[in-house]
């Protein structure tokens, strides 16, 4: 007697195999989507993000491009202005400057310009933040810099999950995504779901870790050292609620806030500056909107106000256990 079973359509993939999973996908859905970058065809990019890619859809839709980051983002806005969904890989964080024109000025503002007539639906791939041991211009952390400008959106998934779903309603949306991909964790590997939809949407903050004594807000490559450093607390008897931000753009206050509501503080933890970078702007919308329920003023852990430094002296620059614990034990002191 023969007897049938479901196969379970999760599986374990590192972040980066999620995304190349998304991208497989969306580009079978849609033959309106295609890839462009420095080496993402045959070598697969620096990652391997791309990687089979090529060999599955060909030279017309995995494009190899010059190095040329202006040139490419240019291109892909005239695409997009065509009704293709460009999907464009920065090689690293510190390359995407000689774009930021056309991403300021071109790929954020033309729906506003055109009255809404013209959408721009392309997504911007960045490697993310840093950690790798690289050399300059490698590792930087510009989210402030697109946060800041009006018309675009910017999603920051920290687990392959996020980094699977991301990737499709990036590719799905009319609006331009950038995607800030952690490429420290491209190789942690987690349960993705391929075939369920979250319930969630890619643009609503998320509360990882419930607790009651504070509140510690980050995103992508700060999130493992934030949820370690609640798990040490936690043996100390504090209880943190630890928040994975996911979007930058918009942030998602009213999960932040609800949050800062119960605990009565917040620290927020990132790898940019903290000078200029975005939990500053975090910090004060919530204590705008939390004043009377604040019980400590809104701190901020992150990097230093410097070129990011050598390999050999990054780990001191960027957040980790001692800075975010001593950071905890700043607001509790009030």
């Amino acid at each position: 007697m023969s007897t049938s079973s479901s196969t379970p359509s999760t599986t374990t993939l590192p972040i980066a195999k999620a995304i190349t999973a998304g991208l497989r996908d969306a580009m079978t859905a849609d033959d309106k989507v295609l890839l462009m970058g420095e080496d993402i065809g045959a070598l697969g990019g620096v990652f391997r993000v791309t990687d089979g890619l090529h060999a599955e859809f060909g030279s017309q839709r995995v494009v190899d491009t010059p190095l040329a980051e202006a040139g490419i983002v240019g291109t892909a806005v005239g695409l997009a202005v065509r009704g293709y969904r460009p999907v464009v890989e920065i090689q690293f964080d510190g390359f995407v400057f000689p774009a930021f024109n056309q991403i300021t000025t071109q790929v954020a503002k033309m729906h506003n310009r055109t009255s809404g007539r013209v959408n721009m639906p392309m997504v911007i791939r960045i490697p993310h933040g840093g950690g790798i041991g690289a050399v300059e211009h490698h590792s930087e952390s510009p989210e402030a810099l697109f946060a800041h400008t009006a018309g675009l959106r910017i999603l920051a998934p920290s687990t392959a999950q996020d980094a699977y779903w991301m990737t499709r309603q990036a590719i799905e949306s009319e609006d331009p995504v950038i995607m800030l991909e952690p490429k420290r964790r491209y190789w942690v590997k987690g349960d993705v779901d391929p075939d369920h939809r979250p319930e969630l949407s890619p643009w609503q903050a998320q509360v990882v870790r419930p607790g009651t004594d504070a509140t510690v807000l980050a995103w992508g490559p700060s999130m493992p050292v934030v949820l370690e450093s609640a798990e040490a607390a936690a043996a100390d008897g504090l209880d943190l609620e630890v928040i994975d931000a996911r979007s930058l753009a918009p942030v998602d206050y009213p999960t932040i806030a609800d949050s800062v509501r119960r605990t009565g503080r917040l620290l927020i933890v990132h790898e940019a500056p903290v000078l200029g970078g975005l939990g500053g702007e975090i910090a004060a919308r919530i204590s705008e909107q939390c004043f009377y329920h604040l019980e400590a003023p809104v701190l901020r852990v992150g990097g230093y106000h410097l070129p990011y430094p050598p390999s050999r002296m990054e780990h001191a620059y960027l957040p980790d256990l001692d800075r975010v614990l001593d950071g905890v034990d700043r607001l509790l002191e009030h």
